[in-house]
C-alpha cells in the first residue's frame, strides 16, 4: 500500500472514531479540543483585556467586526506606517498571522474588512506582499446580513482606497464556482511596479457551516499550493476571520505538510490548538473540524488515483 493509501485510512479511522465519541457521548475519552469545539469558544472578559489590549482600546473599538473575535498582542499584523496615526492605534487591524512551520504556507487570518478599514486592509497586503487572498463568505448572507465590506469589485474601473489604487485585470469562475480575480494593487503617486494579486472568493461555504463537498476547497488548495514560500503570506478571511477560515488554514497546512514528509501533521488536534494559540477560535464547529478530515481525505485519494493514472474530481 503506499503512504498515501495508509494515511487516507488513518484519517478515516481517526474520523471514525470521533464521530462514534459524538454519537456516545463519551466525554472522557475525548480530547478537551474536541469536547470545546462544541462549546461557545471565547475568552474570558479578564483574559481578554490582557491578551487583546491593543484591540480593546478605544481607538481601535470601532474597527472589530464582532466585539468577541479580537487578535492576540502576540500575534496581530501591526501596520506601519498606519493611515490612524494616532499613537494609541499602534497599527491597529483585525488581522493575525498563523503559521506552524516555515517550510509551508503561512497565513493572515483577518476579518471580512469594513467600510471604513478598506484602505487598512489593502495596506496590510502591500506591506506583507502577499501574493493571494482566499474570500470564504459572501458580502450579504442568505438572511440579507452583512458578512464582508465590497473591499474588491474594481470590473468597472479602478478603485481608490485613500492612497492605494486596486485594478481587476481579468475575471473569470471557476468549474467550482469560485470566482477568480487577478488584481493589481499600488499606493497612487508609486513609480514601482504594482502588486499582483489572486483573488479567490468562495461565495458558496455557509457561515458557521460546511460546503456540500470538498471540490471547491480543494481547488483553492491547488490553485495556491505552490505560490513561493519566498512571497508573502497567503490571507484568508471569512466574516470574523475564525471558523471558515481556521478550517481552510487547517486543511492547507495539513495537506502541504504531508506533502513535505512531516507526519506530526496527521495530528489535526495539535494543529487546530496551535492556530487557536494565534488567533482565538479557529475552526468553530465539530462540523467544521470534521470537514477538515473529510477534505484531507479527498485530495489524499485524488493523489493516489492520480498515481493509478485515473481520472477523478
Amino acid at each position: 500500500m503506499t503512504l498515501c493509501g495508509k494515511l487516507t485510512r488513518y484519517f478515516k479511522k481517526e474520523k471514525k472514531l470521533i464521530k462514534r465519541r459524538i454519537q456516545e457521548g463519551d466525554k472522557r475519552k475525548s480530547t478537551d479540543i474536541e469536547i470545546s469545539i462544541n462549546k461557545k469558544n471565547r475568552l474570558k472578559a479578564s483574559e481578554m483585556k490582557s491578551r487583546c489590549s491593543v484591540a480593546l482600546d478605544s481607538t481601535n473599538i470601532s474597527k472589530n467586526r464582532y466585539t468577541d473575535v479580537l487578535p492576540f498582542d502576540n500575534s496581530r499584523v501591526v501596520l506601519d506606517p498606519c493611515k490612524d496615526y494616532r499613537p494609541s492605534a499602534r497599527g491597529y487591524i483585525n488581522a493575525s498571522f498563523v503559521s506552524i512551520s516555515e517550510r509551508v504556507s503561512r497565513f493572515i487570518a483577518t476579518q471580512g474588512p469594513l467600510p471604513h478599514t478598506f484602505e487598512d486592509f489593502w495596506e496590510m497586503i502591500i506591506q506583507n506582499r502577499c501574493p493571494v487572498i482566499v474570500m470564504l463568505t459572501r458580502l450579504v448572507d442568505n438572511y440579507k446580513m452583512v458578512k464582508c465590506g465590497d473591499y474588491f469589485q474594481a470590473e468597472d474601473g479602478p478603485r481608490t482606497f485613500g492612497n492605494i489604487c486596486v485594478v481587476t485585470k481579468c475575471i473569470k469562475t471557476s468549474h467550482t464556482s469560485l470566482i477568480l480575480r487577478n488584481l493589481e494593487v499600488n499606493y497612487i503617486e508609486s513609480e514601482e511596479p504594482p502588486l499582483h494579486v489572486i483573488h479567490i472568493q468562495y461565495p458558496e461555504w455557509p457561515d458557521h457551516g460546511v460546503p456540500e463537498d470538498t471540490l471547491a476547497v480543494r481547488e483553492i488548495l491547488n490553485r495556491t499550493h505552490d505560490v513561493p514560500l519566498s512571497l508573502g503570506p497567503i490571507v484568508v478571511h471569512c466574516s470574523a476571520g475564525i471558523g471558515r477560515t481556521g478550517t481552510y488554514c487547517t486543511i492547507h497546512n495539513t495537506i502541504q505538510r504531508i506533502l513535505g514528509g512531516d507526519m506530526s501533521a496527521l495530528d489535526i488536534v495539535n494543529t487546530v490548538a496551535i492556530f487557536r494559540s494565534q488567533r482565538i477560535g479557529m475552526v468553530q464547529t465539530m462540523d467544521q473540524y470534521l470537514f477538515c478530515y473529510d477534505a484531507i481525505i479527498d485530495e489524499l485519494e485524488h493523489l493516489i488515483s492520480d498515481d493509478n493514472g485515473e481520472k477523478t474530481p
